[in-house]
């Protein structure tokens, strides 16, 4: 099959199944979105959208989270991954914005300027929040564009690269949502079936399917118990 034409197909599917994918963080405007994609490094969304009503019911603007303090924010988001270093960047952040201005704008270097804000965080509030176009990379997606042979890239950066020359750049914004949708119900890192899979079965490369085949083959290391 021509890589164009597995895009496409891939593409169809993407759309019958998320025609209008949610965003999976809650969030009240482009600057709690900012703070929720933050919170969820190493933690999964379900637990960022757990904590976040409380904090952004005593703060959901940037002037008011720097007033919180470091320290009630971390009492607010100590059930999420590295909560110490998160408390400490969204506080940081919030102050940076507010000498800004107080307001959060769609600019890519004051956002990955701020602290505790990467690329890809700045690429969800980009494409969710402004709606400008970006197709931000994340454990999912980086897996099936490799799976299904759009990239052979080993860093996030180049996959990025290589989805973006993929895809349409008027389909970015949702297509990175619907990646992770099906990443999630239909596409699992183990023990996945590629024949039955809707997408695999026909986009999954032989290569991609045969090493993973033989990375499930190898025999685990036996656990020794305790001397």
């Amino acid at each position: 099959m021509r890589r164009a034409e597995k895009v496409e197909r891939i593409g169809e599917v993407l759309e019958g199944l998320y025609p209008e994918p949610p965003i999976p963080l809650d969030h009240v405007n482009p600057y709690t979105l900012l703070v929720a994609v933050a919170l969820s490094a190493q933690t999964t969304d379900k637990k960022v959208n757990e904590i976040t009503p409380a904090l952004f019911a005593e703060a959901a603007t940037p002037a008011d989270m720097y007033a919180l303090g470091p320290e009630r924010i971390l009492q607010l988001i100590r059930e999420v991954g590295l909560a110490p270093t998160k408390a400490k960047n969204v506080w940081t952040a919030a102050g940076q914005i507010v000498e800004a201005g107080g307001e959060l704008r769609p600019d890519w270097a004051f956002l990955e300027g701020l602290a505790g804000v990467g690329h890809k965080t700045a690429s969800v509030v980009m494409a969710q929040a402004f709606d400008v176009p970006a197709f931000p990379v994340d454990t999912h997606i980086f897996r099936l564009a490799r799976r299904w042979g759009l990239s052979r890239a080993t860093t996030v950066e180049k996959v990025e690269a290589d989805l973006k020359k993929a895809f349409p750049i008027e389909t970015w914004n949702r297509r990175h949502l619907q990646i992770i949708y099906f990443g999630r119900e239909y596409c699992p890192a183990q023990r996945h079936v590629f024949a039955t899979c809707p997408i695999c079965s026909f986009a999954a490369t032989k290569a991609q399917q045969d090493a993973e085949i033989k990375a499930r083959a190898k025999p685990k290391k036996p656990v020794l118990p305790p001397a």
